[in-house]
């Protein structure tokens, strides 16, 4: 009997493990702005993006963004995975958001400034963990949408 409960017990663990692990987007990303669609003086000097998944069905994100005169933004997000809107911090366009994850491998962020819409983000990480693609969807000024990829690696 104690070998059909450990058996039982270990059974379960194993189903239950993806659950409670992390996501493959979990880690620090640095952006390549040598890729950004704008002329090279433009071009912030540095964007790192931190993804962390403290658990409990949230997401957390940490921008730095160094604009090309050395000035930084920042913003700070802890949201809920389904898609509830949340408070985001920091001095970025974006002061509330939601999140949803699809698959481990995918998070989607939309985001809101003041009240008006901002951009839709999307973010998936390779098979092989190093490169975290950015796929964002928003509009010009002019109300035309528009959609931008970037790229990021993995930062040690």
């Amino acid at each position: 009997m104690k070998t059909k409960s450990l058996a039982l017990l270990a059974a379960l663990a194993l189903h239950a493990a993806p659950a409670f692990a992390a996501s493959p987007l979990v880690g620090r990303w640095a952006l390549d702005v040598a890729t950004l669609p704008m002329p090279p003086d433009a071009r912030p000097r540095s964007v790192t993006m931190e993804f962390r998944q403290p658990g409990d069905g949230m997401w957390s994100t940490h921008i730095e963004i160094v604009d090309p005169n050395g000035g930084t933004m920042d913003s700070d997000a802890t949201l809920a995975l389904d898609g509830t809107p949340g408070k985001i911090t920091g001095s970025y366009w974006a002061d509330v958001g939601t999140a949803k994850m699809p698959a481990p491998n995918v998070v989607v962020l939309q985001l809101a400034y003041q009240g008006t819409p901002s951009s839709t983000r999307i973010y998936s990480v390779t098979e092989d963990g190093g490169t975290l693609t950015e796929t964002k969807a928003a509009f010009h000024k002019d109300g035309t949408p528009f959609l931008q990829t970037t790229t990021f690696k993995r930062l040690p």
